[in-house]
């Protein structure tokens, strides 16, 4: 074997290692920048005119920006969602992420008491939320946030609006909290940090609660717990409520009170009413949604409650909220056994 370079098949080993780990970025699915894009250069108008940014830093800012296929190719095919519920469900809710969780919890136990006096905020939810989203931060994302929200901005027209406005929010975000805009790594959407916020949400729930002047999700671990926290307040959660439970049906579920939503219309009374019944029993009066998941069984059925619908405002998929708690229940358990040893 020659000194000199690594055999062809160690060359490809190691780059495909690279990859994997997102040291490097394939250049394969990229293109030019967006320059002479007439999007983007109605776009830059826009930034100048609404919020005064300079137009050549702007044109320079998108003349670097990539347009990447396989950003195109990844919203339009989330493996995750496409999974029924029991094989969803192992993903997240597994011995590996609940230990990482466990984990997470003890290093960050005094930000975490912190955070649920001023919020009221369940700390296992923070917790299992962190966890859903990048493993506890060990996968935050290897896209460049400024190549993921030009692509779907001006590449990807079934949501060019949506992705547009959160292209605006991360330039004004950028200016705001000082981060390089040029350099803000996140997911194939745009997510970033720890709990992987799209800009539009950095800007309106994410806090400072370091103290610091910032609101860094990628680097404070005071800000990234808090802003969690503020985000599940500002959307409703009530303290010490329950989140979900399962239901006992006698008969057939109704179709019509599935298709109702995730929004509780109902009561715990009503269903009960109903034949319908929460195991162990809620409140008469506590307001509650019929749920049915795809287990490898048949169908299960819960009764989701205030807690839960708040869960769906970070993110709308109902299997995603269930995943959440149930991880988050998990970490609780394991973390009492473990401070109890």
């Amino acid at each position: 074997m020659s000194k000199g370079k690594p055999a062809p098949l160690l060359r490809h080993i190691l780059l495909s290692a690279l990859l994997l780990a997102g040291v490097v970025t394939s250049t394969a699915s990229t293109h030019g920048g967006f320059g002479d894009d007439p999007q983007a250069g109605h776009f830059i108008d826009e930034m100048v005119q609404r919020h005064g940014f300079d137009r050549q830093w702007l044109a320079g800012l998108f003349a670097q920006a990539q347009r990447r296929d396989d950003i195109l190719e990844a919203i339009s095919r989330p493996a995750e969602k496409t999974k029924p519920w029991h094989e969803y469900r192992e993903i997240f809710v597994n011995p590996g992420r609940v230990e990482g969780g466990v984990g997470f919890w003890q290093n960050n136990a005094a930000i975490l008491a912190r955070a649920e006096r001023e919020f009221g905020v369940d700390p296992g939810v923070i917790v299992a939320i962190i966890g859903v989203e990048t493993r506890y931060g060990s996968h935050t994302g290897r896209y460049r946030v400024l190549d993921a929200l030009s692509t779907l901005a001006f590449a990807y027209p079934p949501r060019s609006s949506f992705f547009r406005s959160e292209l605006e929010q991360f330039l004004l975000l950028a200016r705001e909290e000082h981060v390089a805009p040029d350099q803000a790594l996140g997911s194939y959407a745009g997510a970033m940090g720890y709990g992987q916020f799209i800009p539009s949400s950095y800007r309106n729930y994410a806090v400072d609660f370091d103290g610091d002047g910032r609101r860094d999700l990628w680097n404070s671990m005071d800000d990234i717990i808090g802003s969690v926290a503020n985000y599940f307040h500002r959307h409703g959660w009530a303290a010490g409520q329950p989140v979900a439970r399962p239901a006992e049906l006698r008969g057939e579920a109704p179709q019509a009170l599935l298709d109702e939503g995730l929004k509780p219309q109902r009561t715990a009374g009503f269903f009960a009413e109903r034949g319908i019944t929460a195991r162990p029993p809620l409140p008469a009066d506590m307001p509650a949604a019929l749920l049915a998941l795809e287990a490898s069984g048949g169908p299960e059925y819960w009764l989701t409650l205030n807690n839960f619908y708040v869960i769906t405002r970070y993110n709308r998929s109902p299997m995603y909220a269930m995943a959440v708690y149930q991880l988050s229940e998990a970490i609780r358990d394991a973390y009492e056994q473990d401070e109890d040893i």
